[in-house]
């Protein structure tokens, strides 16, 4: 509840910074650089601050670490030395999303909330949960991710400050299990009481993605001491109260001076072809319990390069013995909304966040109540649904047009689509339509999969494609039913990636409306075990439809159903 209230304060302050002239100082391809000229033209972001696009370099992958390296160089071509006085948020916001393929097209930091009128994006609510940060913070470097969320309540004079040279962490509460796949800081436990909001102290080594046992041969496992802050805040059992847990990362901070030597370091290696984790290989270097034994453990790495090793030694005797402050926020909680799972849990089911964030069945859009059927539980974000259709439980529906004769099951995901013809959609089904561009043509494809399929998933031979799963039956099958040849030229990219990811099964349409039908058709074969043949389409893979997307096209379509919205509302009003 306290989280909820402080939430609420800064989205309040940050709405009163929406279209004006901001001195929340933050400074965030062609997708992202038109969807931000969109949000400032629509004056949906404080316009006092600087908003830049940086693409990673060509060549090879050099993750959010490398990524990092390579904004600083940019700040600096750009800005000369007067970088060093910049107040900078830097989120890292690319990937294929492919845990979250609604997210694909546009990138996950444009991934729509189910509230605010204009409805709040991800970045509208990054720049919100850290609209106190700037005033209390010297120049330096603030990184984040794009598909997470902090949100944390601190006491009525407690501030977070960002002033200390180094770096500097936000550390929150966690269970073990949730240390596993985060980072985790060994404090401690005597500089940190568990009261108050928030406590500075100062970490011994930090554990990139440990298992259990490391964190306990470590110190890193705490117990949540009987400290009134705990119990007074509402939100912890009795269970909890004693129960263990680690501090888990979030986002840190890195003042100029380190910054400067981080990139004198990027000009000194020349070409980076290894990927860097900005959290694993700047972090473990840091504290004076830090030893050099991970620099050679690449079990997390998704692709050895030769050059990691090498160049995590380096790192390593750059940043030894640098300080890693942390700020203890003993009320706040972490959430991460990457996969299909974590979006339906977390905007349908009651979770903890929808209650913090005040999350709305639906958001900024049009539906006649008497008409159609609409559970409680669904969440519906700028769309217009025709009276006569219908949404079950625990699905989501964004920047779409639902038609009178639709009914769209559980737990399902429908985003930027036109349906318009009388359609069951099945429970779990994820469906998402892009605009494409094809030779100068505007075109229309749809790519329709279970939300529990594995578009990560890949093969390296044909003879392997049975495993791969669609909707929970062997692609191979699916094949069949739909017409479509086994051969190289199934598969886009690298031919060793073969997985839903890379198969060209997707019809290539006129219409957007047509593009769901045929789409949902293939679905409906797959269902039934009868054939639907693919004959006489153009075919392709989820891979290649980002290549070829239309942003333009696709925020066109977003715009004609905010303004058909808007005049819904101006005609209500009228008529009341």
């Amino acid at each position: 509840a306290a989280r909820r209230e402080a939430t609420g304060r800064r989205l309040a302050r940050f709405a009163a910074l929406r279209g004006g002239a901001g001195r929340g100082r933050w400074g965030p391809a062609r997708a992202y650089r038109r969807q931000l000229a969109e949000k400032l033209r629509g004056r949906e972001l404080p316009l006092g601050a600087r908003y830049h696009v940086f693409v990673d370099p060509p060549g090879p992958k050099i993750g959010n670490g490398g990524s990092t390296l390579h904004v600083l160089r940019c700040l600096e071509d750009l800005y000369g030395d007067k970088w060093t006085s910049f107040i900078v948020l830097l989120i890292h916001s690319g990937g294929y999303s492919q845990r979250l393929p609604n997210a694909s097209a546009l990138g996950k930091i444009f991934t729509a909330l189910p509230f605010g009128d204009p409805v709040y994006q991800m970045l509208d609510l990054k720049l919100a949960m850290y609209i106190d940060f700037p005033s209390h913070m010297k120049p330096g470097i603030l990184v984040t991710c794009s598909d997470d969320l902090e949100l944390y309540s601190t006491g009525l004079t407690e501030t977070i400050t960002f002033d200390k040279p180094g770096f500097t962490a936000l550390a929150h509460p966690s269970d073990l299990t949730v240390g596993t796949t985060h980072g985790v800081f060994v404090l401690d436990p005597s500089s940190i009481s568990g009261k108050g909001g928030l406590e500075y102290t100062s970490c011994h080594h930090f554990l990139h993605k440990p298992d259990v046992e490391t964190m306990r041969q470590c110190g890193a496992v705490c117990i949540r001491g009987n400290s009134s802050q705990l119990s007074s805040s509402g939100d912890h059992s009795d269970s909890e109260m004693d129960s263990e847990c680690v501090y888990t990362d979030s986002i840190f901070y890195m003042d100029h001076s380190i910054a400067k030597q981080l990139l004198m370091f990027y000009k000194q290696i020349g070409t980076l072809s290894c990927e860097i984790d900005a959290y694993g290989d700047f972090l473990q270097a840091l504290g004076p319990g830090a030893t050099q034994d991970y620099t050679k453990n690449t079990s997390n790495v998704t692709k050895e390069e030769s050059q990691l090793v090498e160049v995590r030694q380096k790192l390593y005797s750059l940043l030894k013995g640098t300080a890693l402050n942390v700020i203890v926020l003993n009320n706040s909680k972490f959430y991460h909304i990457g996969t299909t799972q974590e979006y339906l849990f977390h905007f349908t089911s009651d979770s903890k966040l929808k209650f913090e964030l005040d999350l709305l069945p639906v958001a900024f859009s049009s539906f006649s109540e008497k008409a159609e059927s609409l559970d409680q539980s669904a969440s519906v974000i700028q769309s217009i649904l025709e009276p006569g259709c219908s949404v079950g439980p625990g699905s989501v529906i964004e920047y779409s047009r639902i038609g009178p004769e639709v009914s769209v099951g559980k737990k399902s995901i429908i985003s930027g689509s036109h349906i318009n013809v009388k359609v069951d959609i099945p429970s779990d089904c994820f469906l998402s339509s892009l605009s494409i561009k094809i030779n100068g043509q505007v075109k229309y494809i749809s790519m329709v999969f279970s939300v529990e399929d594995d578009l990560k998933r890949s093969v390296k031979l044909l003879s392997e494609i049975h495993s791969l799963q669609f909707f929970g039956v062997s692609l191979l099958e699916c094949l069949e039913l739909w017409g479509v040849k086994v051969s190289d030229q199934l598969f886009s990219g690298e031919n060793t990636r073969l997985g839903l990811w890379t198969a060209r099964i997707f019809p290539v349409c006129s219409t957007l409306s047509e593009s769901v039908r045929m789409s949902l058709k293939m679905l409906n074969s797959v269902r039934h075990m009868s054939a639907f043949k693919l004959h006489g389409f153009k075919l392709l893979s989820v891979e290649e439809m980002l290549t070829y997307k239309d942003v333009e096209d696709m925020l066109k379509f977003r715009k004609q159903i905010y303004d058909e919205i808007c005049l819904q509302r101006q005609k209500e009003k009228s008529d009341m």
